[in-house]
């Protein structure tokens, strides 16, 4: 019951899987099921960061390396062959079997298909879950900088009394300014 490229038994029983169709998607059980080890984990965060078919023996050693926080020209030979048989044995063939991958298993060969795209966000740590807004965070990080120093600037030119304002519009400007600041970064935030 895989779903892989050549002469495995598919759900069909062709032999063949087929591509994974968009409206293909998996249940809440069925993505925590698969998430559940972290063997499978690794091997979905490898082929997110990889394009194309890989080899087999390349996931192993990287999720080896990972496992034992070392790089993979430092691993052993068993450290290497553990993993390589619990993914040959296990791991591929449940991520084949709910079409998170292509496997072929006579040639090594894996590939990630485009359902293994609704359990990628679950890969992440909960600190990489906005790679963009690190970008628009910075950005309004120089808004507010930008706001602050004008702000300064007026205080000063009324302290020195070369601006004929009083206190109270001072203070509605420089609030107005924020107020503006922060909805245009509620509003991009909302979006």
């Amino acid at each position: 019951m895989m779903s892989t490229v050549n002469a495995e038994q598919s759900p069909n029983g062709a032999g063949v899987s087929e591509v994974a169709s968009p409206e293909h998607s998996l249940s809440k059980d069925d993505t925590f099921h698969i998430l559940q080890n972290e063997r499978r984990r690794r091997v979905l965060q490898y082929l997110s960061d990889t394009k194309g078919p890989v080899d087999m023996r390349d996931i192993a050693e990287q999720v080896a390396a990972w496992e034992h926080d070392t790089t993979v020209q430092q691993l052993t030979s068993d450290q290497r062959q553990r993993v390589y048989i619990a993914l040959y044995q296990s791991h591929l063939p449940k991520l084949a079997d709910f079409d998170l991958i292509t496997y072929n298993r006579s040639r090594g060969v894996v590939e990630r298909t485009p359902v293994a795209d609704q359990v990628t966000q679950y890969l992440r740590e909960p600190d990489d879950r906005s790679d963009e807004g690190s970008i628009g965070e910075v950005e309004w990080t120089r808004y507010y900088g930008g706001a602050t120093a004008v702000s300064i600037c007026l205080i000063v030119v009324a302290w020195l009394s070369s601006l004929p304002v009083s206190g109270i519009v001072l203070a509605a400007v420089i609030t107005t300014i924020y107020v503006v600041v922060t909805a245009g970064l509620m509003r991009t935030t909302e979006n």
